[in-house]
């Protein structure tokens, strides 16, 4: 069962962090940025072109929902190991997995899915950071 008795602050840094940092470094060109272009088929052009305050803000509202949840999920004082380890099996178990059945059905490629799959394991890993740390 959820226990909503959680860290909002520290669900919230955990998605702010998670979600756009993380992001922010992991499809930015030091990383995946133009294989993630590459593989999805969107240009520079399209990029700038997109409205940031509405991509980024959405964004970040899902990440809250899922921070939350997953707090929720974890309990009020979860242990370091035991978050990253949840933070594991929700990010390559349950999205990496959701995602691969899309991608099959989509004909999208197995690097897109690395990529996209490496990105929510990364977040969730760190949610569960802040989440096991921040008691």
């Amino acid at each position: 069962m959820l226990d909503f008795d959680i860290n909002w602050l520290a669900a919230l840094v955990g998605a702010a962090v998670g979600n756009l940092v993380v992001g922010s470094v992991w499809y930015s060109p030091v990383l995946f940025s133009r294989v993630w272009q590459r593989e999805v088929g969107i240009s520079d052009v399209d990029i700038r072109s997109s409205n940031f305050a509405i991509v980024f803000g959405l964004a970040f509202a899902l990440s809250v929902v899922a921070a939350v949840l997953f707090a929720a999920w974890l309990g009020p004082d979860p242990e370091l190991g035991d978050a990253l380890v949840a933070a594991l099996v929700i990010g390559l178990g349950f999205v990496g997995t959701s995602l691969g059945i899309n991608y099959l059905f989509e004909r999208k490629s197995f690097l897109l899915w690395a990529i996209n799959t490496g990105f929510h394991t990364m977040e969730f890993v760190v949610i569960g950071l802040v989440l096991g740390l921040w008691h």
